[in-house]
């Protein structure tokens, strides 16, 4: 069997071979980080008239969820940029201090900037939200898998070009990638009705108009 890289590519440093990933556990606020894939006009233009604006802002709900919680986001953008576009506005004024990438590779993972500045993190969780479900999301979270990381994708925030995803769906979860809805994220990263007052010292209650679920 083979054994996927140490430290390096697996920020865990852990040990691991094919057929024996460890299942993922809760999500953890200390031990993830957030990834926004390729949300571009050219991936956003086929999307219906009311579908396109719920996707973006509800991308910028995780967004400002993620900052919120001072939870690392990486963000890409699919070459080239002057023929897909940016990220929108909408999103863009809720990154915070995110590191935003652009990548040839479908695969994020195999992009060596973004792979050495997660491998920094040393966080063990992937929250993966953007496009295309069935291209660079399933590429982006088998590779993540290979390298160690608990992946949890969601779902009201996966979205492609393709009507029938299906597949790709199930093949995400047949390899270990745990679907979860924005609301589900929501209160697990929240945790308690009433935060213990150090956490309300660290992070305040989430803010007022920030969603528990997507629209």
């Amino acid at each position: 069997m083979h054994a996927v890289p140490g430290v390096e590519g697996n920020p865990a440093g852990i040990k691991l071979t094919a057929g024996t990933m460890p299942k993922p556990k809760r999500i953890d606020r200390e031990r993830c980080f957030g990834a926004i894939v390729d949300v571009q006009e050219f991936f956003l233009k086929p999307l219906g008239k009311r579908e396109r604006p719920d996707l973006v802002a509800n991308t910028a709900h995780f967004a400002r969820l993620m900052s919120h919680y001072n939870i690392p986001i990486v963000a890409t953008l699919e070459r080239p940029v002057d023929v897909k576009g940016p990220i929108p506005q909408e999103i863009v004024r809720h990154l915070g201090k995110a590191k935003i990438f652009e990548k040839d590779y479908f695969d994020l993972t195999r992009e060596r900037p973004i792979a050495a500045y997660l491998s920094r993190l040393r966080k063990k969780q992937a929250i993966v939200a953007g496009c295309e479900t069935d291209v660079c999301i399933l590429q982006s979270c088998l590779g993540l898998l290979e390298r160690g990381y608990d992946v949890f994708a969601v779902d009201e925030l996966l979205f492609s070009s393709s009507r029938n995803t299906s597949a790709a769906i199930a093949r995400l979860e047949a390899a270990g990638v745990v679907l979860v809805t924005y609301k589900t994220l929501y209160y697990e990263l929240i945790e308690a009705v009433q935060s213990a007052t150090e956490r309300v010292g660290r992070f305040a209650p989430p803010p007022l108009d920030l969603p528990d679920t997507a629209l």
